[in-house]
């Protein structure tokens, strides 16, 4: 028995507030469904990386699937609504370059900074798990939204080629993400990218295939 009290992480655990511990767990639960998965996660696991009990751990998630959502809903806070943000100037000025280049670098951001969380959607995907579906329709679905729509009203006023607007907006993030993917997932050994300089080439590329020859 110690006779110095409680170590400093114990005090810390025990002056977290309950939003803090919340917290905590999901962060802690970010490494190991990364590693593992979802069903390759066990909630003893889950509950000695934020150092609680199993108990404590179901007190603010019931089910290891509650947990899984809001790992997944945290991670993908203002997914679609930042980019609707972020691309808003390059919409209303029509500044295609600029739409395309701020979405590309994006992109890559989101497959490079933290690649945990692509990691985790490979995972819930190739595991069938139903957040798989509701991540999609909640955050994929809405973020093609605002690159068809732009899309739409550049070909509307003659300055992209008529095409179908969702092959074109799958094209551009596609060659981002597999991009990112090689980079994050598959050879994260190989150089760091120059992401400007990536981002400009490609972009370039895109823009000479889409614009339309009157232009």
């Amino acid at each position: 028995m110690s006779l110095t009290g409680p170590s400093h992480s114990t005090q810390t655990r025990l002056r977290m507030s309950s939003a803090e511990r919340r917290s905590a767990i999901v962060d802690s639960a970010v490494e190991l469904f990364a590693a593992k998965g979802f069903r390759g996660t066990t909630t003893r696991e889950l509950a000695q990386s934020v150092g609680v009990t199993e108990p404590v751990l179901y007190q603010h998630f019931k089910t290891k699937s509650d947990l899984y959502a809001a790992l997944l809903e945290a991670k993908a806070t203002g997914g679609p609504n930042s980019a609707a943000e972020v691309l808003a100037p390059f919409i209303e000025t029509e500044n295609d370059h600029g739409f395309f280049t701020q979405l590309g670098l994006g992109i890559l951001a989101w497959h490079l900074d933290d690649p945990r969380f692509c990691r985790i959607l490979m995972f819930s995907s190739l595991e069938r798990h139903e957040l798989s579906e509701i991540f999609y329709e909640n955050h994929v679905v809405p973020f093609y939204n605002v690159i068809v729509g732009y899309i739409t009203l550049r070909m509307e006023k003659g300055a992209f080629r008529r095409m179908d607007p969702l092959v074109v907006a799958r094209g551009f993030a596609g060659m981002f993400a597999h991009l990112g993917t090689i980079h994050s997932i598959y050879c994260p050994q190989a150089p760091a990218l120059d992401r400007h300089a990536v981002v400009e080439q490609l972009v370039d590329i895109f823009l000479r295939g889409i614009r339309s020859s009157d232009t």
